[in-house]
């Protein structure tokens, strides 16, 4: 099968969607099909074709990193066509993505759309505050535009996102649950004990303590602060505990204050974005992942970490409901006390806390890039079976008008 990914973003940019298209591709061609890729030269305004990936110029749109293409960019067009793609594939609502409808509706070719973003949490940098309720709802109506009414087929990364559209949303089509898969390999892989100290050294961290880790972008929906507030209750009691934060973004200046207010300098510690080749060396810093974050569509974050065996302490949101098991691989927990109450109860007992360690690392194979892969896959199928049986549905109607139409002629 000749596939067509089409995205806003992709590596080197570091995040969880330039995350997935990666995995999805290595997964792919492992089965033995061809993937191309179509995304913005998030660098400068150069058209780059590079093996099998097209980046089309962008411009910054001041939101994150991310930058926004022309709707129709023709020079790709030549480009694209020689492909002969049999499935396009968008991860992205605007800018890429509408050219992926347009590439769609021209060559006729199926189009499957995998919904990312709960956009509706992150309506606040761009209103600042104003009109959240016009907002929203301008949401909801550009989200079923592009995922509803011109996608052949949809895919979500988990049940959460399903609730959205079948229970918010009153979608009526097929909504597929695919969650993202992971590169297994790359989060397990072991570090020697000296190649870790100089990591730790380089940081500030001292050889033997307990880390708390968090990894992501530092925005205010990530809920970082409240990890942070609660370090100082865990501290009182093991002096001993640090709290690593792993990633950069607009809220890190006041992430720093915070810990400076808490008087935390010596048990928080900041390393800003890191090399996405180097991020499975940095999981390998910590003993447990933590995060408050209500915002994700699955959390790729959480899945990573049990592939580096650690158990993980999440927020109890459905992003985490499936990955993550109370008592064995982790837990879900529903306010401060709760967080630092399982906190304690591992770092207080090292046997449940090596049990819950084994039992995250084989936990994280059921989000393989592979399976990921074999579940896309199928989805394709449905929408060039379902593409066809349309196709040939106006076919016939339109054969039937043409006959009613001699025999009123007649």
């Amino acid at each position: 099968m000749r596939i067509g990914i089409f995205s806003d973003t992709y590596i080197p940019q570091i995040n969880g969607v330039s995350t997935s298209i990666e995995m999805l591709r290595k997964g792919l061609e492992k089965k033995g099909h061809k993937v191309y890729i179509v995304t913005v030269n998030p660098n400068n305004l150069k058209y780059i074709k590079e093996d099998n990936v097209l980046r089309i110029p962008g411009i910054p749109i001041g939101i994150f990193d991310y930058r926004l293409t022309s709707i129709y960019p023709a020079r790709a067009i030549k480009t694209i066509k020689s492909w002969n793609l049999d499935i396009i594939h968008s991860q992205t609502e605007f800018g890429i993505g509408t050219f992926a409808r347009i590439i769609a509706k021209q060559y006729n070719i199926p189009l499957v759309h995998t919904y990312h973003t709960m956009y509706e949490d992150y309506i606040h940098y761009i209103t600042k505050g104003y009109f959240k309720r016009t907002g929203k709802k301008i949401v909801e109506h550009l989200t079923l535009f592009y995922c509803d009414t011109t996608a052949t087929e949809l895919i979500v990364p988990t049940k959460k996102t399903y609730d959205l559209f079948k229970e918010k949303y009153k979608v009526k089509r097929n909504v597929y649950i695919v969650p993202t898969g992971i590169e297994v390999e790359k989060y397990s892989k072991k570090y020697d004990d000296e190649t870790m100290d100089k990591l730790k050294e380089s940081i500030g961290i001292k050889k033997d303590v307990i880390n708390l880790l968090f990894v992501g972008r530092l925005g205010l929906e990530k809920s970082v602060d409240f990890l942070i507030n609660n370090q100082k209750q865990i501290v009182k009691k093991h002096p001993n505990c640090n709290l690593i934060i792993i990633g950069d973004g607009p809220e890190r200046e006041n992430l720093e204050k915070l810990v400076k207010k808490n008087d935390l300098e010596k048990n928080i510690f900041f390393t800003g974005k890191v090399p996405l080749c180097d991020i499975g060396m940095y999981y390998h810093l910590g003993n447990i992942f933590v995060t408050a974050s209500k915002t994700e569509t699955q959390g790729l974050t959480v899945l990573e970490a049990l592939a580096a065996s650690l158990p993980v302490v999440a927020i109890k949101d459905e992003s985490f409901i499936d990955p993550i098991k109370n008592d064995y691989n982790g837990y879900l927990f529903e306010d401060d006390e709760d967080y630092v109450n399982y906190i304690d109860s591992l770092l207080s007992n090292k046997e449940k806390l090596d049990k819950l360690s084994t039992n995250a690392y084989e936990s994280s194979h059921n989000y393989s890039s592979t399976t990921f892969a074999s579940n896309a896959l199928s989805v394709y199928k449905m929408a060039i079976k379902n593409k066809k049986n349309k196709i040939n549905f106006l076919k016939k109607l339109i054969l039937k008008i043409r006959r009613k139409d001699n025999v009123n002629n007649r």
